[in-house]
């Protein structure tokens, strides 16, 4: 079941079905204008405001973008989509245009045998308060009761697109460098987060949201292992079976710096089915790394969709030009020139992709200097990034089960844990149906999803993080774990189901159906396989 929010911030189950396999407007979160790969670049900063002088703007998203050009007011940002001055919210218009249905005909629809009456209409006419295409024409936008519930949000999320491809100056990116000495760190909520971190001072609500969309993945996890996290013991959202954190700090009393990381096991961080967290820019988690200064962490991303670095450019050719080549006349050199063009033409791709049933993998990412190929040690299409002392991404475009032979005799509870990221649990699954009554299975037990993946996990003693994009999904994916074979009755809870603090404050729009909105990783809870103690007992013999 996927939510609707309504305005009073609850969230009504509108019967889709949906899953990390199906609809899933949870997770793809379009991060390629919050530092993944854009169409239309942003201004991206890097630096700390404690240390001005060091500070190093990313050149990834600069471009065509003016540092002294004034915020936009609220009326220049609102468009209606179709309308929009920029190419891929036009095509996002489009896309809606063909996928969601007219909520007014489907009402009536539901009430009337599918062979009696026509299928619902879909969405052609604009509302002209949010921008969205949402009715099939404007009487039955007139007609509808419900759609002021969710107007303004939608003109929300139109306002803040508009704004992130406006050209202006983003200081909500500018990211902070390494903390200072004996200066702790609050993990109360966003705003104390930001404040202790040294971030710019987040002036408006459309700046919190931006923020929070691109730092939700990489605060989410720091949050959650960190010695000063909000979820302890006496909140009762942390279990006694915590481990990790006495790994990644030092002693009490002890200096937290480069040097104490000497001696000390490196700290993986297995990010298992992921797609979108997969192609934010390394810079972004790195913010991760200043919570621990002295660990030494390595991402391993790990999903059939995880985003791999683009091809390398080819080395210019060194060879001496034919003579004959020299002499070729015009003609020759224009054609080939004409078949580049077509060449180039036919393998554009589309301006937008819409987020539904399947969705896509993120764009190719950006290719840094050392980044290598790790094809040859996993077997699989992946790449390794070490891209500072502290910090190692590998990102593997497998199945965690088919890679998990590489990794299972080095795993270690106290320097390992596994992330999922709104996985999708307790949704139907698109490709395994029980054998027994014929209905799909839940994605948890189907062999083709999270099945052959949970007992991996549990047999590893490891912590496993789980993130839902709502109170209902949350829910959801706990329930499914009671049903699990080889899962049920076989972990034990290290953080108890509740609200995340660290999660994204931007509403994400479901293409398939504006009704439909989420935000990413609202809620988070961990478990790991049960731990059997064992009770020597002495026998005597007479």
């Amino acid at each position: 079941m996927v939510e609707k929010a309504d305005a009073s911030g609850d969230v009504d189950d509108l019967g889709i079905v949906g899953g990390r396999g199906a609809v899933e407007v949870d997770v793809d979160v379009d991060l390629s204008l919050a530092g993944g790969a854009g169409d239309e670049g942003l201004a991206w900063r890097h630096g700390s405001r404690r240390n001005r002088h060091q500070q190093k703007k990313y050149g990834l998203f600069a471009a065509g973008h003016d540092a002294n050009k004034p915020p936009q007011d609220t009326d220049s940002l609102f468009h209606k989509f179709s309308a929009s001055p920029h190419p891929a919210l036009r095509a996002r218009s489009k896309a809606i245009q063909q996928l969601a249905p007219c909520p007014v005909c489907a009402a009536d629809h539901d009430h009337v045998h599918a062979h009696t009456k026509a299928q619902p209409r879909a969405v052609n006419f604009e509302c002209p308060d949010c921008g969205w295409p949402t009715h099939c024409s404007e009487e039955h936008h007139a007609q509808d009761q419900e759609h002021h519930k969710y107007c303004s949000r939608l003109r929300e999320v139109n306002e803040d697109e508009h704004d992130l491809r406006s050209g202006r100056h983003l200081r909500e990116f500018e990211l902070p460098g390494p903390q200072g000495y004996e200066e702790a760190i609050s993990f109360a909520n966003w705003d104390v987060f930001w404040y202790t971190r040294g971030f710019p001072s987040m002036d408006t609500e459309r700046s919190r949201r931006h923020a929070s969309k691109l730092l939700s993945f990489p605060i989410t996890i720091g949050s959650t292992i960190h010695q000063h996290s909000g979820l302890t013991l006496s909140n009762q959202r942390l279990t006694p079976e915590g481990t990790l954190r006495s790994t990644l700090h030092v002693a009490p009393g002890a200096p937290e710096t480069a040097e104490a990381a000497v001696g000390k096991p490196q700290v993986r961080v297995f990010i298992l089915g992921a797609r979108a967290e997969s192609s934010l820019p390394p810079h972004a988690w790195e913010q991760l790394t200043m919570l621990f200064p002295s660990a030494h962490l390595h991402l391993f991303f790990i999903g059939p969709q995880v985003s791999l670095p683009k091809p390398p450019a080819p080395a210019p050719s060194t060879n001496t030009q034919n003579p004959a080549s020299v002499n070729s006349g015009p003609s020759e050199s224009s054609s080939q020139a004409t078949e580049n063009s077509s060449t180039e033409v036919t393998e554009k791709k589309s301006d937008y992709l819409p987020n539904v049933y399947q969705p896509p993998t993120p764009a190719p990412i950006e290719r840094l200097k050392r980044t290598r190929s790790s094809i040859e040690r996993y077997g699989v299409p992946s790449y390794t990034v070490p891209y500072t002392p502290e910090l190692t991404i590998t990102g593997l475009q497998a199945n965690y089960a088919d890679v998990h032979a590489q990794f299972q005799h080095t795993l270690d509870p106290y320097s390992d844990l596994f992330f999922m990221f709104c996985p999708g649990f307790g949704f139907p699954s698109p490709e395994s149906v029980s054998e027994e009554t014929g209905e799909p299975l839940l994605q948890i037990s189907s062999p083709t999803e999270w099945g052959p993946v949970m007992p991996m996990l549990l047999a590893s003693k490891c912590p496993i993080f789980v993130t839902g994009f709502s109170p209902t999904d949350v829910e959801r994916d706990v329930r499914s774990l009671s049903t699990a074979p080889e899962v049920a009755g076989e972990f034990e809870w290290v953080i108890t189901p509740g609200p995340n603090a660290f999660g994204s404050e931007k509403w994400e729009v479901a293409d398939f159906d504006p009704r439909v909105m989420v935000k990413a990783n609202w809620g988070i809870w961990g478990i790991r396989g049960k731990s059997r103690d064992i009770q020597e007992k002495s026998y005597s013999f007479w």
